[in-house]
Parts: structure tokens; sequence; C-alpha cells
């Protein structure tokens, strides 16, 4: 198992370090702005993927689902600190600030946050709170959010147009995000309250355009495309699974044989 060391405080701030690489996926339902102190980490926002190493300030969007791969470097632990940004202190900050309302690039294909010696300042600073017994005084929580959020406005204006936009999430176009995002392991409730849904509605809508169940459609593109990693990519079982959104790998090779009649096994050391 991965040692995983993470230390929370003022509600807000978590640091975070292990010794082994780590995979997981997630939704925030906050902004995340986060520090690499050391190791590298790698984000894939549907099929697109952005690499972090040390020295670097990553703004993560709320509500986007997302894979993120931690990994330590040259002996040195993956060693990161973050922060949630409440609602309230956004609505506060850019209640009197020019906010981009539109970015012609990506934001989920590039880097939000250019390098900063302030912010590497600002977030060096912030370690000693963490060798304290008591949890921080909200007032001071709310100081040191209220920095971040003047030096990332000062360094990089272009990180408004997402932390400054406030709406919830609406119906969107279910064909194009089911395409980009059916590789990650999430239910079906999740897949529909992102793409601003109810369950039902979500099952009728997607039955409409795709002419399946939801279950069929993810398990057939997923496994199509373990095969694809598999036989074209000679990636090894064992990388493949969790990346297209199984659980397990045992469940992995027994759907894959009933799908194609051969161990996926068989295929990565191309006997088949």
């Amino acid at each position: 198992m991965e040692q995983i060391e993470t230390t929370e405080k003022g509600k807000v701030f978590m640091t975070c370090k292990i010794d082994k690489e780590y995979t997981w996926e997630n939704v925030y339902h906050q902004h995340i702005i986060a520090f690499i102190y050391s190791g590298e980490l790698e984000i894939t926002y549907g099929k697109n993927t952005v690499n972090f190493v040390e020295g670097d300030t990553i703004l993560v969007p709320k509500n986007q689902l997302s894979r993120s791969i931690k990994k330590p470097i040259d002996g040195q632990p993956f060693k990161c600190l973050s922060m949630a940004i409440p609602e309230k202190n956004l609505r506060e900050f850019y209640a009197n600030r020019t906010v981009l309302e539109t970015w012609s690039e990506n934001a989920l294909k590039e880097r939000p946050v250019k390098s900063n010696t302030l912010l590497k300042s600002y977030f060096s600073s912030l370690l000693p709170y963490f060798e304290m017994q008591d949890e921080l005084p909200a007032p001071l929580v709310d100081i040191k959010i209220l920095e971040a959020l003047t030096i990332i406005d000062a360094a990089d204006k272009r990180a408004s147009a997402i932390l400054g936009t406030f709406s919830e999430i609406g119906k969107i176009d279910l064909k194009n995000y089911m395409e980009e995002h059916y590789m990650y392991n999430l239910p079906l409730e999740k897949f529909a309250a992102l793409t601003g849904r109810s369950l039902t509605t979500f099952k009728s809508d997607f039955k409409k355009i795709f002419k399946n169940t939801p279950g069929k459609w993810l398990t057939e593109k997923r496994l199509n495309l373990a095969h694809y990693k598999l036989n074209a990519e000679k990636l090894k079982t064992s990388d493949v699974y969790l990346s297209v959104g199984f659980e397990n790998l045992s469940h992995f090779s027994f759907a894959f044989k009933k799908a194609f009649g051969y161990n996926p096994s068989t295929l990565a050391n191309n006997n088949y």
C-alpha cells in the first residue's frame, strides 16, 4: 500500500506526502489551489493531460471530473499543499475586481496560474502552521485565503475567469461529455449530476442519443479502449484497467475475456 501522510489546518489547508505513485479520480465541489514542493503531478481532464512539477502552482476548477497521478521523483516523495477556496471568500474578493468573462485558451488544457516568486514564498510561509498542535483561528484562515487570491490575481489574470465565475451546473451536451469522460469510474448518479440531470432524465436522454443503456455502452467503450491500449500501445494489463474505468483487475479480466474471447494478459504478451 502507498504511504500517504495528510495534515489539515483551518479546514481549507491540507498537506500531502506520499512515497509511492498514487492514482485517484475526483470531483471537487470547491476550487482547489495547490503548490508542489517536490515530485510530479499528472492531471487528466477527459482526454487532456497536464503535468506539474516542483515549484508549480495548480488551479483545479470545481465540478470538473479529473484523474490525478502523484509521483515521487528522484528519490524525493511527492509533497504538496492544497487549499479549498470557499465561495464566500471568492465572492467577497471579486465583488469589486475585474473578471475575465472569456478566455480563448481552454483552462483544462493549459496552466491557468503562471509560476511566480511571490506564490512560492507564500506557500513556503504556510508550512510552519502545520507544525502547530492547534487549529488555525478562522480570521487567520480568511487572511491567508485573501493573500493567496491577491497574489494570483496579480500574477495571472486568467485565473479570474475560473475563480471569479459563479454558476451552477447546467444541462450540458450529454454526447460530447460522455465521449470525453467514459473512462472514469463513476456511478451513473454522478454522471447524471455532472451533466446537469436527474438520474431518470440522464438514462432517458442517454438511450435516445446512444440507442443503448448507459451500463452496456460504458462497458463496451471501456473494453474497446483497453483493447487498443494493450494491442497498439503495448501496455501491461496492470497499467490499463484503472485507466479505462474498471475498479479491479479481476472484474476487468472477466469482462475482457467475455467480450473478446481471450484474456487481456494474452493480448498484452502478444501471444494471440
